[in-house]
C-alpha cells in the first residue's frame, strides 16, 4: 500500500525530531533547543526537496508551504521585545573564593569520584546537598528545581530552571561552582549590565556545601555534567 505524500512528510519530520532528541533520552547529553530548531529546519528543507523532486510532489507541498507562510504572517505575537543578554557568560580562567584560587579549566568536584567508589556514601552526599538546597536555594529556584520558587515572580529574569536542557545539562561542574560561589556580582564586566539577583553564596555556604549542592542538582534532574573533553 502506497503511503500518502502528506502522511509520509509528517512521518519523516517526526522521525527526524526523534533522532535529534535521542541523545538526551538515552545518553543524558541533550542537544540544546536552539540547535534542534536549526537542525529541524535543515531536515524539513531536505525532506521537502526530496518530496518535490517529482511533479506530483510539487502539488502536495505547495499548499503546505503556502499555508505555513500565511499562518506565520497572520499569527499575532504577544512576546516582549528581545533582550540581548548572555545566559551562560564565559567564565574566567581562575576564580578566588573561600580563600583559594581555583583554575576553572582543571578543578573538579572532589565528591564526583565517590559516585562509583562508594554509591552509599555518594547517596548521603547528595542528600546533604539537597538539605543545603532546600535551606537556601528553593525559595527562588523552586522545590522542583524549575525556577518557580516562592519569590520567583518578583525577579526579572526568572531564576534558572535547572530541569531545562539549556542550563546545567550543558555546563561543567566548575562553571556551577563559579556561578554559585560568586553570585550575580561575580559576573564578568564585559557582559554588563547584569540583572542577576543571586547572592554571593561564598558568604553563606562552605566550599564543601557548594560542591554537595551541585551533586544534588545533577542527581535530581538526571543530567550528567559536561566535561572539557565533551
Amino acid at each position: 500500500m502506497k503511503i500518502p505524500r502528506l502522511l509520509l512528510f509528517v512521518i519523516l519530520v517526526a522521525v527526524s525530531y526523534f533522532i535529534f532528541k535521542a541523545p538526551g533520552l538515552f545518553i543524558k547529553q541533550p542537544i540544546p533547543s536552539s540547535l534542534i530548531v536549526m537542525y529541524m529546519f535543515f531536515a524539513v528543507v531536505t525532506i521537502l526537496l526530496w518530496m518535490t523532486s517529482t511533479e506530483e510532489g510539487v502539488f502536495v507541498i505547495v499548499p503546505i508551504v503556502a499555508g505555513g507562510i500565511t499562518y506565520t504572517q497572520l499569527k499575532p505575537s504577544y512576546e516582549a521585545p528581545t533582550e540581548l543578554r548572555s545566559i551562560h557568560p564565559a567564565p574566567p580562567s581562575t576564580v578566588k573564593v573561600f580563600g583559594k584560587i581555583f583554575n576553572l579549566m582543571t578543578v573538579e568536584n572532589p565528591y564526583r569520584k565517590v559516585e562509583k567508589e562508594d554509591p552509599a556514601k555518594f547517596a548521603q552526599l547528595v542528600k546533604e546537598g539537597g538539605e543545603v538546597y532546600f535551606k537556601n536555594c528553593f525559595y527562588c529556584h523552586g522545590d522542583k528545581l524549575d525556577g518557580r520558587g516562592h519569590y520567583a515572580h518578583g525577579f526579572n529574569p526568572l531564576p534558572a530552571n535547572f530541569t531545562d536542557i539549556g542550563t546545567i545539562a550543558q555546563l561543567q561542574e566548575s562553571f556551577l561552582f563559579w556561578r554559585i560561589s560568586t553570585g550575580g556580582p561575580g559576573l564578568p564586566k564585559e557582559g554588563a549590565p547584569w540583572i542577576s539577583s543571586m547572592p554571593i553564596w561564598e558568604n553563606f555556604l562552605t566550599e564543601d556545601e557548594v560542591w554537595k549542592v551541585i551533586l544534588f542538582l545533577y542527581n535530581y534532574t538526571g543530567y550528567v555534567p559536561r566535561s572539557w573533553a565533551k
